[in-house]
């Protein structure tokens, strides 16, 4: 039988799945819908209309009544997700929705299922390795099956979420007995939370976050429509290769990221914000190549801008552990998955900005800002550089 953290990895995987299956999908509901890509667009960012929220909110409650609750709600609301948006082929309206529940579902999924992961695994570090991990190969699955379907196999609009369907109802099987032993909270208390008062998280964490999913969606939602030319035949396929290519880099490369992170956290913040740096370079040389070498170059930087991702990602999450009181765990959690998915709206600002200064300078620009969202942290007074027991609530 798998051990309750494999059953839990499951169903994270699963809801992530969930979360990225929409987005291979704009030529097909460019052809059969007539969607514009503007419209499309509004569609995709509609998932942090359900995230934001709750991932805020469903993360005290974990912290409050615990973590099995809260996955066990969420599997439903991401099957209803998935169902709608099977039903948005005939009234599009319900895509709007479907993304709404998608993003809900994963709101609850993720800081309550990365805390639980936590206390469901032995050694530091080893919890957050392994969330990551399930979050990314979902991530990643997700877009590249859907976008195979969406290519080569009938009725795309229907079969690729029925594919999450039966995902999710295995998902609630599993994760059904995982035993939860987060103990809740005896007393009410506020709203502050712990990590928000240090320095550590303030400046070393939060100016950097955004760019974990800034690397990530540059690589599969700006470039890959760059040479829509060269690969017309297979544009759908390939747009969801180039997802999956980003985002399993990012989950392959977590056992060498948590490596890294041993050597303390900045040492792994440096080294993705390099890589990713590094990957951004790369995409530059799209503004100077075309046909085959300018898929080439494509495919380098995803994978430079997926390994970005995976080390920052698990760098932020140790960050967390190391600083958020046990009980706070899922909340504090939650906000660092709030902070990264501002990294979202870096594609759409390239997209405003590309037309006047070109790829070139939009890609240099965001290296230059990476690199100064880590070198922010170097700015916190040394007074405020505590020891690590001491920034950690004694509640831990």
């Amino acid at each position: 039988m798998f051990s309750p953290w494999a059953r839990l990895s499951f169903a994270v995987f699963a809801v992530s799945w969930g979360a990225n299956q929409f987005a291979p999908m704009q030529l097909v509901y460019r052809e059969h819908l007539g969607l514009g890509s503007g419209s499309f667009a509004a569609m995709l960012g509609s998932y942090i209309i359900g995230l934001i929220p709750a991932l805020l909110y469903f993360g005290r409650v974990a912290d409050r009544i615990g973590r099995r609750p809260v996955i066990l709600a969420m599997v439903p609301v991401s099957i209803v997700s998935s169902v709608v948006l099977l039903l948005g082929a005939e009234l599009p309206l319900l895509l709007y929705l479907g993304r709404i529940l998608a993003g809900l579902a994963s709101g609850m999924a993720f800081g309550a299922g990365t805390a639980w992961m936590k206390e469901l695994s032995a050694g530091a570090g080893v919890g957050a390795r392994r969330a990551a991990v399930s979050l990314s190969a979902g991530f990643g699955c997700g877009a590249l099956f859907a976008g195979f379907i969406a290519q080569w196999l009938p009725a795309p609009e229907v079969l690729a979420y029925l594919v999450h369907i039966v995902l999710m109802v295995v998902a609630l099987a599993l994760v059904w007995s995982v035993p939860d032993g987060h103990v809740p909270r005896t007393v009410r208390g506020s709203w502050r939370l712990s990590v928000l008062s240090s320095p550590r998280f303030r400046w070393g964490v939060v100016p950097w976050a955004p760019w974990v999913f800034g690397c990530a969606t540059v690589s599969f939602v700006t470039l890959p429509p760059l040479v829509s030319d060269s690969v017309s035949d297979v544009s759908i396929a390939f747009t969801g290769a180039i997802a999956a290519l980003t985002l399993l880099t990012g989950a392959l490369i977590q056992p060498w990221a948590r490596r890294i992170a041993r050597h303390g956290e900045t040492v792994g913040i440096r080294t993705g914000v390099g890589i990713g740096v590094l990957g951004f370079a790369a995409a530059t040389g799209t503004a100077y190549t075309d046909g085959p070498w300018a898929v080439a170059v494509i495919v380098a930087a995803a994978i430079l801008l997926g390994a970005g991702y995976g080390i920052l990602l698990i760098s932020g999450l140790v960050a967390v552990e190391n600083t958020a009181p046990a009980d706070e765990l899922a909340q504090s959690v939650a906000v660092f998955y709030c902070l990264i998915y501002l990294g979202f709206a870096v594609p759409f600002a390239i997209s405003l900005a590309a037309p006047h200064v070109g790829f070139g300078v939009c890609f240099g620009a965001a290296a230059a800002l990476m690199c100064v969202g880590v070198m922010l942290g170097r700015t916190v007074p040394s007074s405020a550089r505590l020891d690590e027991r001491a920034l950690t609530h004694p509640r831990k």
